[in-house]
């Protein structure tokens, strides 16, 4: 899934006012030719090709962060195994798939095939790797700028977000029902904490508001049934405590949003897309300050540079990504980035079926539900899991498990097999693996939780059973 511009790297951490002069008048051409492009119908028309990067932790024998993923990436040998940010992450990619019959068994095919090299060369070095939203073994100390990998972009990010702060400390702060965080960070790599499933969709551009606004509904029960990230540095937080986490470490306010709301570089979004796709990237110029302002050169196979790599540093939770394809036409994918790794493989493809026959299904019926409506369901989701209360449709207070169950777990995996997916295939990954998640009340979030407290909160020991279950089957299994 390279190649939209959003891992890019730089060739410069230190910039000049002329650069960002320069940068914001290459961005606004930019931005007014992409608008040509698409009034023009330069554009690829294909929608539903799916893809996705998949983070992931590497660790040593003692089930601790390894900051080794220089050594790990240089024996594979494998262009889509990158770095993340810090040394003890990598990012899993897989080429795009299209959308027929066969897609969710292809994707579990190739990825299950990529993480099992990575696990075999891993082990050459006497090292394991570990998909969790947040490791459940790592520490607040881990987190320094020495365990930062040695690309220019994450060294120009800390320093431009710093900037952006007037260098005033990053505090993070939150509360749960059972535990509370509060640390202080002088850079952001607290951010290298959280490791998610990213989820591309290729869409055509008329097909690109329904789906995008689809997404913002579908993040809320999403992210309750796929949440695994319940630990942080030993502190029980909300069940996908990544969103937070991740709006802290990189909390750089931007602008007020329709309801007067500080919208900052991680967020939900400002609103519903009302048109079309350009929506998003004239409030990226408009909106957003630019952060790395390196300058291409000027080149007619890359003719969106500027605009993608500032699009790359917005970290909306569905995001809008684009490129010129072989054909020299605009292709769009919505990157969905609510959703944690692991527990398994096989939870992280049924997780990607869940998105795609959800999302599908909400862009064809369009529930009433109003954008403010959406973003509170989202933030009660991720702190409450599948005991939230979402407004959902005209209606208040909705038992989330209940509404799974009853609606949007049919509804999913009747999308899909409408629009052509292979029945056993989605009966199992959308039915059986995450409805019985559902059922049995057991994501991987409730898991590492029930399981901490009934093992006096021993993280060495949640992490061995953590790696050895996942031997088994997905979660719902444990």
């Amino acid at each position: 899934m390279r190649g939209y511009y959003v891992g890019q790297e730089i060739e410069s951490c230190e910039f000049t006012t002329a650069d960002f002069m320069a940068f914001k008048s290459q961005l606004s051409q930019e931005t007014a030719l992409l608008r040509e492009w698409l009034e023009s119908g330069r554009t690829d028309s294909h929608t539903g090709t799916s893809g996705l990067e998949l983070e992931a932790c590497l660790i040593d024998k003692h089930l601790r962060p390894a900051s080794q993923n220089e050594l790990l990436i240089k024996s594979l040998n494998d262009p889509m195994v990158v770095p993340e940010l810090a040394k003890f992450n990598i990012e899993v990619n897989t080429p795009p798939f299209a959308a027929d019959t066969n897609m969710l068994s292809a994707i579990a095919s190739a990825l299950t095939e990529r993480w099992n090299h990575c696990l075999q060369v891993a082990a050459q070095h006497n090292l394991d790797l570990c998909l969790a939203g947040v490791l459940p073994s790592l520490r607040d100390d881990d987190l320094h700028m020495g365990n930062v990998s040695p690309l220019r972009r994450y060294q120009a990010l800390n320093q431009q977000i710093l900037k952006g702060r007037r260098f005033r400390p990053l505090d993070i702060h939150i509360e749960s029902d059972y535990d509370s965080l509060t640390v202080q960070h002088n850079d952001v790599m607290t951010e290298a904490s959280t490791t998610s499933l990213q989820i591309h969709l290729q869409l055509a551009p008329d097909d690109f508001a329904a789906y995008y606004n689809a997404s913002l509904l579908a993040s809320a029960p999403l992210v309750a049934a796929c949440a695994n990230s319940p630990l942080v540095f030993g502190k029980l937080l909300w069940d996908e405590s990544r969103i937070p986490l991740f709006e802290q470490s990189v909390a750089v306010p931007c602008f007020l949003g329709e309801h007067g709301e500080v919208v900052q570089r991680v967020n939900f979004g400002s609103s519903y897309m009302k048109h079309s796709v350009i929506e998003i990237f004239e409030e990226n110029m408009v909106a957003y300050p630019v952060l790395l302002p390196f300058l291409f050169n000027q080149n007619q196979n890359a003719p969106f540079a500027h605009l993608q790599l500032h699009n790359g540093t917005i970290w909306r939770w569905n995001r809008a990504l684009l490129k010129v394809n072989d054909q020299s036409q605009l292709q769009f994918r919505l990157e969905h980035r609510t959703l944690p790794a692991g527990p398994t493989i096989t939870d992280c493809v049924a997780n990607i079926a869940f998105f795609y026959g959800l999302v599908g299904w909400l862009a064809h019926r369009r529930p009433a539900i109003s954008f403010a409506a959406a973003r509170q369901n989202f933030y009660r989701a991720a702190r409450y899991g599948l005991r939230a209360k979402l407004s959902w449709d005209g209606r208040e207070q909705v038992p989330l498990d209940k509404l799974l169950l009853d609606e949007l777990i049919p509804a999913a995996r009747k999308h899909m097999e409408t629009v052509g997916f292979d029945r056993a295939d989605a009966n199992y990954y959308v039915n059986e693996v995450v409805g019985e998640r559902v059922r049995r009340q057991q994501t991987g979030a409730i898991w590492q939780r029930n399981f901490y407290l009934s093992h006096n909160r021993n993280l060495q020991h949640l992490m061995a059973a953590y790696l050895e279950n996942g031997k088994r089957g997905a979660v719902y299994t444990w």
